[in-house]
């Protein structure tokens, strides 16, 4: 099933004063009424703004977000390894509660922020695509896995369209060997994000969060085939990193999640 929706006119962002979030928050301004949802301060509202100070665990507060959004951005949660009692309420809990949420306010859209650790057991020399099963590298990696596989539920049973964006590395410029494969500008960020928003038929989809760099290991043949050019590429800068030693530990180098895959690994 695909769901042919009329362009977002109220999108909720959770997480919005995060890092993608401020991104998310700049590049969308004037396309939609943004509601921008954190725990964090947010700052001032500006026009076509809602602020919502809340915890992505509280209940009430995100049922009163979702009501009347036409897609949701679900950006919020926690990224650290082995904090699985910070990870199992914010993560796993709240996604659930979130897609709950949209089913019952009749949302059309639903933009899951995934990560690359939810296939961050599979070895460098291995090029994957949106097919590639959940591999995950940790408890974070796993909290998302769960996450793709909740959004999958949510599409099949209740014709959710459902972007999961399994994003890389996004900082403004690659800083190691590593992130030469991972790396995502912010404006190609941007795009992914917009695009997932915006196209008109879709399903149930996995995207990567990745610019075009040639050492990659993902390939992004779906996000491509609905129209996403990255306009940026890690190689700009790969010379310089190049130059400098390569400081990861053997059993990081052998994993795509690299530290989160190295962490407690037993050696068999």
């Amino acid at each position: 099933m695909t769901t042919a929706a009329a362009r977002p006119r109220e999108v909720l962002i959770t997480g919005a004063a995060g890092k993608i979030g401020r991104v998310l928050r700049e590049g969308l301004a004037g396309r939609y009424r943004l509601r921008l949802l954190d725990r964090a301060d947010l700052g001032v509202a500006r026009s076509g703004e809602a602020l919502i100070q809340a915890d992505i665990c509280d209940h009430a507060a995100i049922d009163a977000a979702v009501s009347g959004v036409d897609a949701v951005v679900h950006l919020a949660g926690v990224a650290r390894i082995g904090d699985w009692q910070a990870i199992l309420p914010a993560n796993i809990a709240a996604t659930y509660d979130l897609l709950e949420a949209a089913r019952r306010h009749g949302v059309k859209r639903f933009v899951y922020a995934s990560s690359h650790h939810a296939v961050g057991f599979y070895s460098r020399d291995e090029v994957i695509d949106e097919t590639a099963l959940p591999r995950p590298d940790c408890g974070y990696g796993l909290s998302k896995a769960f996450g793709e596989a909740a959004c999958r539920l949510y599409h099949d049973k209740f014709g959710l369209g459902v972007a999961c964006l399994r994003i890389g590395t996004m900082s403004e410029a690659p800083y190691d060997r590593r992130t030469l494969s991972t790396w995502i500008s912010p404006r190609d960020m941007l795009q992914l994000a917009a695009l997932a928003l915006e196209v008109p038929d879709l399903g149930y989809d996995i995207f990567y969060g990745v610019s075009a760099n040639a050492r990659g290991w993902w390939r992004n043949d779906r996000a491509e085939a609905l129209g996403y050019r990255p306009r940026d590429s890690a190689d700009t800068f790969a010379e310089a990193i190049l130059a400098r030693p390569d400081e990861e530990e053997p059993i990081a180098r052998r994993f795509q999640g690299a530290s989160f895959a190295a962490s407690e690994f037993m050696e068999r």
